[in-house]
């Protein structure tokens, strides 16, 4: 027997429950694991953020669990996030962060679509085996990939880039320590770890298309530009628009590529906001302020999610398509 069915079956022999009652009492462990691992951290950088807290004080206090009530911290209402809002330095790793998005999406969209068309063609040999190399990024940890990624925009001579501009004869370009182009640099490796997922779902929905779709264009003298147009993107649209609400919520909170190729620089200046928070908090010990800006960073995220798949649609059954 189970472990929920024998549950289940003691729970009938209370008497005081009611029937009705006892699928809640099932839900309970999973209601508390949620509330420890999930909930909980949340509600508490809810509450960090309305504070002072930093190492001098938060771990302060007496007790071992001094710091779920902040230690020695206090309370400094919204003065954090008017601090937040009013830093140059925020605005400005809002801005780049946005920009990281669109064109980082943008870049993922355009391979994707191209690499699904490719290895959904009929004329195209070993489409399968295609298919299998491309998911091979999705099995690599994203701190190796990121790490060879930064090897080859080295902005030493022996960089792979570097090294393919001096074989076309073009000059060593700095390519960490220069602002775009390391945001250029930063958009390649994001492009190069999210493309799986997208040409993944693009394929699945390029298999959906009726191909009589394609004959009637085809018998009309469509082209092949014109059948990509008006019925090939069509047709994908949904899907393609979801996987790119997904994608361009990781691109907004990514990290680990600007912290591990220059730490958000030169100077700050492709600091994202991920990056921005994690400093502020850990780098210059303000975890009140770190935590405020979090927050922003999820209410944004929040917002930006919410409105698209709002405006896409994309919460609508198939029949409302």
């Amino acid at each position: 027997m189970s472990t929920v069915s024998h549950l289940s079956s003691r729970l009938e022999r209370l008497p005081f429950i009611e029937q009705r009652d006892r699928s809640l009492l099932l839900v309970l462990p999973g209601l508390f694991i949620f509330s420890a691992f999930m909930l909980f951290p949340v509600v508490y950088l809810v509450g960090l953020s309305f504070t002072n807290a930093a190492p001098a004080n938060l771990f302060a206090g007496e007790g071992a669990f001094s710091v779920l009530t902040f230690g020695e911290a206090t309370f400094v209402g919204v003065s954090n996030y008017a601090d937040v809002l009013a830093d140059p330095e925020f605005w400005n790793s809002f801005g780049v962060t946005w920009l990281f998005v669109f064109t980082s999406v943008l870049l993922k969209i355009s391979l994707s679509i191209g690499v699904a068309l490719v290895v959904t063609n009929e004329r195209v040999r070993g489409r399968r085996l295609m298919r299998s190399f491309i998911i091979l990024p999705m099995g690599l940890p994203a701190i190796f990939t990121i790490t060879v990624w930064r090897g080859i925009f080295s902005s030493a001579e022996f960089g792979l880039v570097n090294q393919v501009l001096g074989l076309l004869g073009t000059s060593s370009v700095a390519w960490l320590s220069t602002r775009w182009p390391a945001f250029f640099a930063y958009n390649v490796t994001e492009m190069w770890l999210a493309y799986p997922f997208m040409v993944i779902i693009t394929v699945s929905a390029l298999q959906d298309v009726p191909e009589e779709l394609h004959e009637a264009a085809m018998i009309d003298g469509a082209g092949f530009v014109t059948r990509f147009f008006h019925v090939t993107l069509p047709a994908i649209k949904r899907p393609v628009l979801f996987a790119s609400i997904l994608t361009a919520a990781a691109s907004f909170q990514q990290f680990l590529i600007p912290f591990v190729f220059n730490q958000g620089g030169p100077a700050r200046a492709n600091e994202l906001i991920v990056v921005y928070g994690y400093r502020e908090a850990l780098s210059f010990s303000e975890y009140g302020r770190g935590a405020a800006i979090s927050l922003l960073a999820v209410v944004f995220i929040g917002a930006f999610m919410w409105i698209n798949v709002k405006r896409g649609k994309l919460a609508d059954g198939v029949s409302d398509q």
